[in-house]
């Protein structure tokens, strides 16, 4: 209950912070779908990046997650700014939410083809198994609830939500850019008497993500019980 209280004090500190924006692109004729649309597009962006990252660089070239990271921010961005511009420019529709969320599962989904294409490419197997697993729990997160409301049942709690996955990789993603460029790309650190390295550059990209694998499905498994409960206390 307190973090869902401190998410809705912080989400409208932001929506103050961002509301001259919101009525600005609402004055230029701006509709929510359109910023939906546009959200998906620099989606399409990141896993480009991700995908020259794969092509065009070299494992020791972080200089594309960082750039990828920037990008998965600013897509963000517009995830908050499409309900923003419905609500305050009154053109809040059923189909404008249910478009919503269709395009922000396509755009989960493609941002993490380019960071699964990317990983595959430069031969971090486990990692990119990790990420695809982070994928499932994410899509299962977001099914669990959609299907628990048509059942009539408000289902929102656990952790790592949109907001948060968003959040999480690309602050990962931007941090594990910035610190190849200054400590290098390839850098690994060996713990004494340890063969094998315990930390490289990447590690700061992919560990978030293998947490959140962890995190997103435990989310869904728990939306889950928790339908279950009160599906069970209705039907007696």
């Amino acid at each position: 209950m307190e973090k869902v209280l401190l998410r809705d004090r912080l989400q409208k500190v932001i929506y103050k912070v961002i509301n001259p924006l919101v009525k600005g692109l609402i004055k230029i004729g701006f509709t929510p779908n359109l910023v939906t649309i546009t959200g998906l597009v620099l989606n399409i962006g990141v896993a480009i990046i991700f995908i020259m990252g794969a092509e065009e660089g070299n494992r020791g070239d972080l200089s594309y997650v960082g750039y990828a990271g920037a990008l998965i921010l600013f897509a963000g961005f517009f995830d908050m700014l499409d309900g923003q511009v419905a609500r305050l420019g009154n053109m809040s529709t059923t189909f404008g939410a249910l478009f919503d969320s269709v395009l922000d599962r396509y755009s989960e989904m493609i941002m993490f083809l380019g960071i699964c294409y990317y990983l595959i490419a430069h031969h971090y197997f486990f990692s990119s198994l990790a990420a695809f697993i982070a994928l499932i729990g994410s899509m299962m997160v977001s099914y669990v609830r959609a299907r628990s409301e048509g059942l009539g049942v408000q289902n929102k709690g656990g952790l790592m939500q949109r907001p948060e996955r968003v959040i999480l990789i690309a602050l990962s993603a931007l941090a594990c850019g910035i610190t190849g460029h200054f400590i290098g790309g390839d850098y690994k650190y060996y713990m004494p008497g340890i063969k094998y390295h315990v930390f490289e550059t990447i590690t700061i990209f992919t560990l978030p993500i293998t947490v959140m694998a962890v995190l997103t499905n435990i989310t869904a498994i728990k939306r889950l019980l928790d339908a279950k409960k009160i599906l069970e206390t209705k039907n007696k």
